[in-house]
């Protein structure tokens, strides 16, 4: 809202081009007095006042408090709506640019929700994308403008930030991001599914490469129950935006505002597609680690290709790591190569623990084609990498097949070197230095 002075200067220069005397402008509820002490900017009147005193000169709240025509705000956000659909459905790099440019836009005319928007969805783009720090720039400049507004507000720049924290190797800090934001939202009855769902799927991938298997199962159960309570309604949302430029067109922007925040609900819950993907991803894991191959596959196959119609490249080159693990395992060890070289071609950019695995598994591949000096490099680059990471259980388990690799070509020393580092990484299965897993949230069906 702008100063008391441009708020009176806008209320007389608006009466005057009406023909209204302060007396006509000011009843039934208020007095004459009070309309000349607002006009000459010695009060700052309350927003029912402006509510009302805009009705009368037949504008908008909005305009009548800030000077800017209504119709900017809600063309900005069926612009930023659209940016949303085409991240929901199509290319993150496309929609990056269209964000970009409404977040100047969003800047300009000084509209915060719109701002916060534009930052939440470049960094949910530069996630995709794989650029981390564009990523967690963005989110936390997002978080700062949601300072105030509740948790539930703040979960999809938290959830950002930590993912963007995870895939750079910091899985702690990630976990404690996602960890501390799901307990707070148990403790303050503010369990919402949508937020719940995103968190609990956000949280997966750091449990699984810390060695806290028996969480990361239990959460990604927890996300899919909460599923049914978030609904992905594609075409109901294309048909809000289409009704929201009608309204529009006509001058009706309070409806045209009520349609674009109902598309703009489920194209956010069309985002959700992505996070079922990683419980997808964490089933197959499972089912991998319990030996059912046919169906790691199915439920890993499911996670690549919905991540890969979001064009989801660095998720996607992700989850075919632990694809092609699964078929390393039933032997069809020339496919496996192939998926694990989309993650290396990425770069450094994709974050150190699937870096590590990519290599590690190209080690065990080359080892079982009997080329034991090309094993031996992809495990010492797998472990230099892992080294960074903290993933302690994948260390331990890449130190024991250095160690063997070198005791059978006679390089005891060496491999003693190996085992004693895998010694100092060892962990239990299913165990991190991680406090007490979040409580369970109370989520009443509906």
């Amino acid at each position: 809202m702008d100063e008391p002075a441009e708020i009176g200067q806008r209320v007389q220069r608006l009466r005057n081009q009406r023909g209204l005397t302060q007396r006509q402008l000011a009843e039934p509820s208020y007095t004459p007095a009070y309309v000349s002490t607002l006009e000459s900017g010695k009060v700052r009147p309350s927003e029912t006042a402006l509510r009302f005193l805009a009705e009368r000169l037949g504008t908008s709240f909005e305009e009548l408090a800030t000077g800017r025509p209504a119709h900017l705000a809600t063309e900005l956000r069926l612009a930023l709506t659209d940016a949303q659909q085409q991240l929901a459905t199509g290319a993150a790099d496309e929609a990056a640019v269209r964000y970009r440019r409404l977040l100047t836009d969003a800047e300009h005319l000084d509209l915060v929700p719109e701002q916060t928007e534009a930052l939440l969805g470049l960094g949910d783009c530069a996630l995709e994308t794989g650029e981390l720090a564009n990523a967690g720039r963005h989110f936390e400049a997002a978080e700062r403008l949601l300072a105030g507004e509740p948790l539930p507000r703040r979960a999809r720049a938290i959830r950002g930030r930590a993912i963007s924290h995870l895939l750079a190797g910091e899985l702690r800090y990630a976990c404690y991001l996602l960890e501390s934001t799901i307990d707070e939202l148990g403790a303050s009855g503010l369990a919402d599914p949508e937020a719940l769902v995103l968190l609990y799927a956000a949280v997966i991938g750091p449990y699984i490469d810390m060695g806290a298997h028996a969480r990361a199962a239990h959460a990604a159960e927890l996300a899919l129950a909460l599923a049914p309570q978030v609904n992905d309604p594609a075409l109901v949302a294309g048909m809000h935006r289409q009704v929201a430029r009608t309204f529009l067109a006509e001058g009706r922007t309070a409806d045209a505002d009520a349609s674009l925040a109902k598309a703009q609900a489920i194209y956010r819950q069309l985002r959700l597609r992505t996070d079922l993907a990683h419980c997808h991803w964490m089933r197959g894991y499972i089912q991998a680690q319990n030996g059912k191959l046919a169906l790691a596959e199915e439920e890993l196959r499911t996670a690549r290709d919905m991540l890969t119609a979001k064009g989801a490249v660095l998720y996607t080159a992700q989850v075919e790591v632990e694809l092609a693990d699964v078929l390393r395992r039933l032997g069809r060890h020339d496919e496996a190569a192939g998926l694990l070289a989309a993650l290396l071609e990425l770069g450094d950019q994709h974050g150190a623990v699937h870096a590590g695995g990519a290599h590690r598994l190209l080690g065990l591949i080359a080892e079982e084609r009997g080329e034991a000096e090309s094993a031996e490099e992809h495990y010492v680059v797998a472990l230099a990498l892992l080294e960074r990471s903290g993933a302690s259980g994948d260390l331990a388990d890449l130190c024991r097949l250095l160690g063997d690799l070198l005791r059978r070509s006679g390089r005891t020393e060496a491999a003693l070197d190996a085992y004693r580092t895998g010694l100092g990484h060892r962990a239990a299965p299913g165990t991190t230095t991680l406090g007490p897993a979040p409580a369970a949230p109370s989520i009443p069906q509906r």
